[in-house]
């Protein structure tokens, strides 16, 4: 499966990160710590860079494709944001965002907004019928924006492990075409509202 490609937003570039980039993946999550501090109580693992490139879904999670996304500010020639996607992740056509994180200094500023809806047009472009997330219950900013983006909350995953926490997410999709919120859940049943599945 085939990378997607993301226009250019606001002056900032996208592109797949390798092994090669690493080292400013990590300078980009110590220089933004927020979403951390907010999800896992504490400031990123020295190697938390090289934990989300080496991050696959468990055994029987099945997925087409797998990428970390850097954006880059062109004029700064930093790493501004960055994204963890997975393409037919658990079915066909479905797309997942593991990880979206934007500097904190661009928050409220309308770029993630714009950087995301870039995102979800690369995604549409490959294929992608719904995507889903999960995100941390109490992590109130995150929330709101998700629930902006049109994404449909649809059940909660309690118990999982983060950092030094344990939180309760909510799992969220939202659909890109015709095919709605109960077509997707004919082809992922453990994201039914009912579902105990971990």
């Amino acid at each position: 499966m085939e990378a997607p490609t993301l226009r250019r937003v606001d002056g900032i570039t996208c592109s797949v990160i390798d092994e090669a980039d690493l080292p400013a993946l990590q300078a980009f999550f110590e220089a933004n710590p927020e979403y951390f501090f907010t999800v896992g109580g504490e400031p990123p693992r020295s190697d938390e860079a090289r934990q989300e490139f080496d991050d696959r879904p468990p055994e029987g999670m099945s997925y087409g494709g797998i990428w970390l996304l850097g954006f880059h500010d062109e004029a700064k020639g930093e790493l501004v944001a960055m994204a963890s996607i997975m393409g037919d992740f658990l079915a066909p056509s479905v797309w997942h965002i593991g990880l979206f994180v934007v500097a904190s200094s661009l928050h409220g500023s309308g770029v993630a907004a714009r950087l995301y809806a870039a995102l979800e047009d690369a995604m549409r472009e490959r294929g992608a019928r719904w995507i889903r997330l999960g995100a941390v219950i109490g992590n109130d900013k995150a929330e709101r924006f998700w629930r902006k983006q049109g994404y449909i909350e649809l059940r909660k995953r309690h118990g999982i492990e983060m950092g030094v926490r344990v939180n309760d997410l909510f799992v969220f999709v939202k659909p890109l075409g015709e095919l709605g919120v109960e077509a997707y859940l004919q082809r992922v049943e453990r994201d039914r509202p009912e579902s105990v599945a971990p």
